[in-house]
């Protein structure tokens, strides 16, 4: 699939809410969903194919000094989302201010990370989403390094591979595996399609009762 190809299913995704897409991977019996990792700055929906990183405990081995996470923003772009990995249970921020200036400058469309973050009032102040287990002041200098770019890792119990599909929201982060995308927008789409017709049939009148009965109960199975 070329760039342009991704980029036009990445436009798809940015239109639907994770709750959506979520019940789309349940009725497809696909994994993805993510809890635990709320949204932090910014209070809008994003969707990109994954740039990686993976992130390891103490201090990177000999060669050229390059903080962590440059190499990825440095590879994204608009319609990409800098997925990370710091699972080492250090205290360390995994992202910081300088970060997030960098990857809004090559207009990222935002970052997730499996970890604490750093500097979160700056990434509120540059208006850049960042999706995270929590914050921390505490640096990555000494404590952490980054091991590898563009490789699989582990956000949750879902591994997510570059190239992969990102959509997050207030209420989830979805990683899609990229021979999975096209199905689950279609499953997607014919949700939304649904609801919609639900939700205008509530502003006409008609009972929630009847609205959500067995249409609404069986919509994952039909």
């Amino acid at each position: 699939m070329t760039e342009a190809e991704s980029q036009a299913l990445v436009k798809r995704l940015a239109k639907l809410d994770c709750c959506a897409v979520s019940d789309a991977m349940d009725k497809l019996k696909v994994a993805g969903v993510v809890s635990g990792l709320p949204q932090l700055s910014a209070s809008r929906r994003i969707a990109g194919l994954a740039v990686t990183v993976k992130l390891a405990a103490g201090n990177a081995p000999p060669g050229p000094a390059r903080h962590l996470c440059t190499a990825a923003i440095e590879l994204a772009g608009p319609g990409h989302v800098i997925v990370v990995e710091q699972r080492t249970g250090i205290e360390a921020g995994s992202w910081g201010g300088i970060l997030t200036l960098g990857a809004k400058v090559r207009g990222v469309e935002g970052v997730v990370a499996d970890g604490p973050v750093r500097d979160i009032d700056e990434a509120r102040g540059y208006d850049f989403p960042v999706f995270a287990r929590g914050c921390t002041a505490r640096t990555a200098r000494g404590r952490i390094h980054e091991a590898a770019t563009n490789v699989p890792v582990h956000i949750g119990d879902v591994m997510v591979h570059p190239g992969d599909y990102v959509v997050a929201d207030g209420s989830a982060v979805i990683c899609i595996a990229a021979a999975e995308i096209e199905r689950v927008l279609e499953a997607a789409e014919s949700i939304v399609a649904r609801e919609a017709a639900m939700a205008k049939a509530l502003n006409a009148g008609e009972r929630i009762t009847q609205v959500m009965g067995a249409n609404y109960e069986n919509m994952l199975k039909n």
